[in-house]
């Protein structure tokens, strides 16, 4: 019943987290695409300018005055650059009076300014855009921190947004943000479009939200449904003011300098905003960029689902062994899927669904054990009384070999009696009768357990085996002669051992029969015991009495001595109770 009940149990439980996507199975997805997105080549478009703090002190200070801002633009021109991004705020008027000589800087080539958001700030001014589907998905823009009106007037601007995961580092960028009045450009989107002299953004949507963004004269950018795209952290070239390495670049420029602007935490370090949004901007232009498809969390959930049923009736339906190594292949195909399909740029994660793996196979493992051991402490308790500790092994080993409940079996039976055992008992004390007993009794089990046989049970002075019923033997009649020798010679010397204990001797006769039996459990609802019925042993209990008449101490049956490979002696037909035809029997020759 718990075992029904486990797998529905387990496929609840740990799809939880899948379905709902809690903070700790959110933020390992994460942490599991940083490691496996593939590192990206820069695009060679773009440059990072950074102003340092030896910068700042060589030009007296912070802010710097837009007088050498309008300088730094126009160098930046003149050494060949294609553009220049500010990704600095001018919310203020220059103190120096410099804003008029920094606009016409500005004009005089292509230019975006940052926006930067501020819950107390007005919402940016739109810009064009044509909707293929309904207009639906996206991130709703803040408020922003908004330039002056002389040198927005001159420039681009675009939201220099830099929102975090739940692990507060910075991973998925919005390409576009959504206002009540329409939409506005990130800062890296809209450097593209001012590169490539695009008027609008082309925004396809489908029933989930936003599917793609394109900016003219490049290909579709696919996103997720809120519009955002997973940055690559390239290696963007660096340079600054001294060495000014910008020809046929665009110019992303920032302060590095301490406490001037934010540094936030990424995957691969702290960065400040500008360099940022340059790796936003090389992550539009890279081919086969990660994206999280809009069917993602629907096929993580169904690998999810078919993977653990898959694992759980394939371990326990199979061996232990099979069932190791097979649930082994199969996180392991998980392993080499979920990375495939990231180094494709499709961002599927597999994470929690091989941790749900492995903790359905070692609950599965741990029931099929428990399961084992209980039906191996069976094994021992139901057998081990009647088996070689071998023999009980095997059937540990090999549960399936067990026939206990009812079933016709070629078998060889030996059956034993003491000679004269009432006699005897009558003139010895009762303490030597048992001592006899017990040594008479423990060399016949020692015989049989020799030769794999079971013993069945012991009826005062007479004991019956058999073979080939528990666990299959082809040679079983062979087995069941060889035992029978062994039990003369170990009563010979007993006997040995009892003289010099000044005990009487003993004889014993031993009767041989093979053939079809029923094996299985017998006896009481809460009282039964393994053994055996039908002719065969009813005529191997008759050779045993016969064996007097004979004059022999072993009588064979004639079955036995049909199928076995030893040489025996014919023996005069034996007639015996119950048969009306004589029984042909056999002895040692």
């Amino acid at each position: 019943m718990i075992k029904r009940l486990t797998l529905p149990f387990l496929l609840v439980l740990l799809s939880l987290p899948l379905l709902y996507q809690s903070t700790p199975t959110e933020i390992l997805k994460l942490k599991t695409f940083d490691a496996l997105i593939p590192e990206q080549k820069p695009s060679g478009y773009f440059t990072v300018l950074n102003i340092t703090e030896n910068d700042i002190m060589d030009e007296g200070g912070y802010p710097l005055s837009r007088q050498r801002l309008a300088k730094i633009q126009t160098q930046i021109i003149n050494q060949g650059a294609i553009g220049v991004g500010w990704v600095i705020a001018f919310p203020q008027p220059d103190r120096f009076g410099g804003d008029l000589q920094f606009s016409k800087a500005l004009a005089s080539s292509p230019s975006v300014l940052a926006m930067f958001e501020n819950d107390n700030g007005a919402y940016p001014p739109t810009t064009g855009t044509v909707i293929l589907g309904n207009d639906v998905g996206g991130i709703e823009a803040q408020g922003v921190v908004q330039n002056i009106e002389i040198l927005k007037q001159q420039a681009n601007q675009g939201i220099a947004v830099a929102r975090t995961e739940v692990d507060s580092l910075v991973r998925r960028l919005p390409l576009l943000l959504r206002t009540p009045d329409g939409w506005v450009p990130a800062y890296g989107t809209e450097v593209l479009k001012v590169l490539t002299g695009a008027d609008t953004y082309v925004i396809k949507t489908n029933e989930n939200g936003l599917e793609q963004i394109r900016v003219k004269g490049l290909p579709p950018v696919s996103v997720d449904s809120l519009g955002r795209k997973w940055v690559s952290w390239v290696d963007t070239p660096q340079t600054d003011l001294k060495e000014m390495n910008v020809k046929d670049k665009f110019v992303f420029i920032g302060f590095t300098a301490k406490g001037i602007m934010p540094q936030l935490s990424t995957p691969v370090g702290l960065m400040e905003p500008h360099k940022i949004q340059a790796a936003l901007a090389e992550s539009i232009l890279i081919e086969d960029s990660p994206y999280v498809p809009d069917y993602a969390l629907a096929l993580e959930v169904g690998l999810f689902f078919i993977s653990i049923i898959f694992m759980w009736f394939l371990i326990n339906l199979s061996g232990m062994t099979l069932g190791l190594s097979s649930g082994v292949l199969l996180m392991i195909s998980t392993v080499f899927y979920g990375n495939w399909t990231i180094q494709q740029g499709v961002l599927i994660d597999v994470t929690w669904t091989l941790i749900s793996q492995f903790i359905t196979a070692s609950t599965a493992f741990y029931l099929k054990f428990r399961e084992q051991y209980k039906l191996r402490q069976q094994i021992k308790q139901q057998f081990g009384k009647y088996l070689d500790p071998r023999m009980v092994k095997k059937l540990q080993d090999n549960p399936e070999l067990c026939q206990v409940n009812g079933s016709r079996v070629d078998c060889s039976i030996i059956f034993t009696d003491l000679r004269g055992f009432t006699s005897l008992s009558e003139s010895v004390e009762p303490e030597m009768v048992t001592y006899i007993m017990n040594n008479v009794l423990d060399v016949q089990v020692k015989a049989v357990n020799k030769y794999l046989g079971c013993t069945d049970k012991f009826i005062g002075d007479a004991g019956m085996f058999h073979w080939n019923t528990i666990i299959p033997q082809e040679n079983h009649h062979d087995l069941a002669l060889d035992a029978a020798k062994e039990i003369e010679k170990n009563i010979k010397e007993l006997n040995i051992k009892f003289k010099e204990e000044n005990i009487p001797e003993i004889a014993i006769g031993v009767g041989v029969n093979s053939g079809v039996c029923i094996a299985g459990n017998f006896g009481a609802t809460d009282r039964f015991a393994f053994s055996l019925i039908g002719d065969p042993c009813n005529v191997a209990a008759r050779l045993e009495s016969g064996t007097k008449e004979a004059g022999v101490g072993t009588l064979i049956g004639e079955e036995t001595a049909k199928n076995c490979s030893y040489s025996l002696k014919e023996l005069n037909p034996l007639s015996v109770k119950g048969k009306q035809k004589p029984l042909q029997v056999y002895t040692w020759s």
